[in-house]
This record gives C-alpha cells, structure tokens and sequence, in this order.
C-alpha cells in the first residue's frame, strides 16, 4: 500500500472519530429532552393521581382482650390476681375475590409532552367465610369486639372518581375516607354491622370504584380465589408484577385480559400474618398484579436507539465514497467526507426535534429523506455523474430503511443488524476481489 493511500486512510478515521463529538452532543441531547419529558409527565401525575395500586378488600376486627396475671407483692410476700387489658386486631382476607375493570385511555398534555391517563371502571365482589366467635375458641369471654370494618387499601385516593358504597348482605354501607390501617396506607373503609356469633358467618359483599390513575394499575390478589377480568382501548399494554394474565388478547382496538390465582399461588395467607406478627409487609404489599398504560417504545427511546448505528452509518458512506475513489479514479477531498459525515450527524438532529412534534414514523420519513436529497444532490456533483449520485442516493436510502426495520424489530434487530454488516463487507469484497491495492496512485484529478 503506497504512502498517499495509507495517509487518506488515516484521515478518513480521523474524520469519523471528530464526527463522533456532534454524534455524541446529539446523543446527550437526547437524554436532556427524555429527562425534561419526564419531569413533565411527573408534574402532570402529581397534579392528577399517581399509578394506581388497589390492596384489599380485608375485614379488619378490633379487640380488646382481659389478661390476668399472678403477681407477688415484694413488701407482704403475698400473691395477687393482676387484669390488664390488652389491644389487638384479627384480620381476613375474602374467600372469593372478583374484579371486573373496564379501562379507557386519554392523554393530557402541557407543552409539547403528553401523559397517558387511565380511567377504570371497576366491580368489585366476593364473600368473607367468618369462623364461629371470629376464630376465638379459648377464653372467649375475655374478648370485646368493637366493630368490625372493611378495608380497601388505594395508593393514590384523589383518583377516586366516584360515591363509594358497599353492599354488604343486600345493605348499602357508605365508606369513609382513609383505610384505618396503617399496613394497607391510604384508602378508604366501611363500618360493618355485623357482631362475634356463635356460628359462622357468610359475608357477601360489592362495591363499584371509579380510579383515575397514571402509568400503571396494579390489583392484589388477596382473595383465597382471586379472579381479575381488565379490558381497556390500550394496543400495547405491558402486564407487570408478580403473575402474568392466564389468558390476553391484543388487538389494534385494545386488550383483554384474565387472571385467577389461589391462595396456593400467592401464600398471601402467610405473607398477611408474617405482615401483622413481625411487622414485614413487603411480601404482602409486593405481591400483585397489573398492567403498564405506558408507550413501551417512545420517541425518544427510538432515537437513541437509531444513535446506536450513527458510527455504522458514518462508516459505511466513507467507505462507499472510498470505494469510488479506488475503483473510478476520484479524489474525493477530506472537506467532502467531513460534510458529507456532518450531514449524517445532521438528521438525528432531526429526527429529534421532528418526533417532538409528529409520530416518530413520519419524523422518521422526512428527516431520513431531507438528509438523502442533500448527500445525494451534493455527491452527484462530487463524482462528476449524475448516474453514481443517483446510485450512492439509492443505497443511502436502502440503508435508512433497513435502520428503521431494525428500529421496530426488537426481537430480531441484533439477527437483523449481524446480517446486514455481513452482506455489505461481503459486497465490498466482491467490488475488490480484483484490486491491485499496492498498485493504487495518487489520483491528480480532482472529484469537484
């Protein structure tokens, strides 16, 4: 290899690294605008209600319960009866849990950023199996049950849309804001009238919760059968937590979705007590279920993720201008690759400012096509030919389109990506399977 050859070959690497500070402002700029975003959309939640996460219903029993104690007097020696009285709550989870949630989708914006809001229209049903004397078998005389209360635990209750009421045995019981309890946060309750018995007691009840929420709406399972049926306008939702739908279906009109879970799948039994005893809820608050209102794929991620083959891109349009220079006898100037490089830097620029205010595929679509209208207008002039412009601007083109199939193939991008590198380095060897590269001159034409 001749000495000028090796030294265009240095800067045209020297070129790409230099092109790489305005790929990686851009890049930055990238994450400034997603941060901004973000903080929009946290503003526009906290003007609104957070993400949702419905916990309960759980009857709540408060006790109070006698205790009597030997004691020895220290001055007489004498021993005595001491009673104190001690408080506690017996807690239950339903034995059967239902919600059905109808869910509808709107955005909200400020400025140019929007915020996915769900509103969900839920019923909730199931009965509570209430054991003879609340499960007290020993001592029962010593216990005095004040009354008894069902709790409903709601993260955010300013996206309560509705009059609560339970109806509990054919009663209609209005609830109270706040939950009582403290391990299920904030939420609401209903006073129950019903008393200790000496048999047991089947307590049917429901109640309709209309929730505003954004992001994500999330339900415990807290019944021994739990059964959740959500449909809503949303064509992408991400299912979240710690069990999956048992059946969904997706469609461009939205999604369906079942789940059903048994005491033997969730341990919420266990996890409840381990909650009241040692005072560790995490099991018990971390255990449910939902799904994610959020677009899983945005503009900006997409943008990034087009950042990622920006040194490709570069790469490959040198090395084609490189490849006329050898095999046509050109002599493209460095200035030439540095603008035509800055034109590549140029449209994630715009392919940034343009998905701000249109969908990312029309975004796409005009900044991919202003770019290739200039390179190819200006590289015809550069190559003295029309017809090799045109021929470097139909490649160009092609490799915008394959960067936006990579773009929406997830799962295949890496399958995808490896196949396309692979076929353009086996066309360069192909194009120079013939070439005398020690034979390479100086060419002492210049290409403009």
């Amino acid at each position: 290899m001749n000495r000028s050859l090796a030294i265009k070959l240095g800067l045209i690497a020297l070129l790409i690294i230099l092109l790489m500070i305005p790929i990686l402002m851009i890049d930055g700029m990238i994450e400034e605008r997603q941060g901004l975003r973000d903080e929009v959309l946290q503003d526009i939640a906290r003007s609104s209600s957070y993400s949702q996460t419905l916990t309960g219903p759980l009857l709540v029993v408060p006790f109070r319960k006698t205790v009597r104690e030997w004691k020895t007097n220290d001055k007489t020696g004498l021993r005595y009866l001491e009673e104190s009285e001690q408080r506690g709550r017996l807690y239950f989870l339903p034995d059967r849990f239902v919600l059905g949630g109808d869910v509808s989708t709107h955005l909200r914006a400020r400025g140019i950023y929007q915020a996915r809001l769900f509103e969900s229209s839920n019923r909730i049903s199931g009965h509570f199996e209430l054991p003879a004397h609340f499960g007290v078998d020993e001592n029962f005389s010593d216990y005095r049950f004040e009354q008894a209360f069902l709790a409903v635990g709601i993260s955010d209750i300013r996206g309560i849309r509705n009059d609560l009421k339970l109806e509990l045995n054919g009663e209609r019981i209005g609830f109270e804001p706040g939950t009582g309890e403290q391990r299920l946060g904030d939420g609401v309750r209903a006073p129950l009238p019903t008393r200790a018995d000496d048999k047991p007691q089947r307590l049917e009840f429901a109640f309709d919760l209309m929730l505003q929420g954004t992001g994500q709406l999330n339900v415990t399972p807290v019944g021994r059968e739990s059964v959740v049926d959500l449909k809503a306008n949303w064509p992408h939702p991400s299912f979240i937590g710690e069990y999956l739908p048992n059946s969904r279906d997706i469609s461009a009109a939205g999604f369906t979705a079942h789940w059903q879970t048994s005491f033997f799948a969730t341990n919420l039994e266990e996890a409840l007590g381990d909650c009241v005893s040692r005072d560790d809820c995490s099991a018990f608050q971390g255990r449910h279920f939902g799904v994610s209102f959020v677009d899983p794929v945005d503009q900006y991620l997409k943008s990034d993720r087009a950042m990622k083959y920006a040194l490709l891109f570069i790469a490959l349009t040198f090395a084609g201008f490189f490849l006329f220079e050898v095999l046509k006898r050109l002599a493209v100037h460095p200035v030439q690759y540095g603008l035509v490089g800055l034109s590549l830097a140029l449209f994630y620029l715009l392919l940034l400012s343009l998905s701000e205010h249109m969908s990312f595929a029309l975004a796409y679509g005009l900044a991919a096509s202003a770019c290739v209208l200039l390179i190819g207008f200006y590289v015809s002039h550069v190559l003295h030919s029309w017809l090799r412009g045109a021929g470097f601007t139909a490649g160009l083109a092609a490799l915008y389109a394959m960067l936006y199939a990579l773009l929406n193939a997830e799962d295949y991008a890496l399958l995808m990506g490896s196949l396309l590198v692979f076929a353009l380095l086996a066309s360069v060897m192909v194009l120079t399977r013939k070439l005398d590269w020690y034979g390479i001159k100086p060419t002492v034409t210049p290409a403009a």
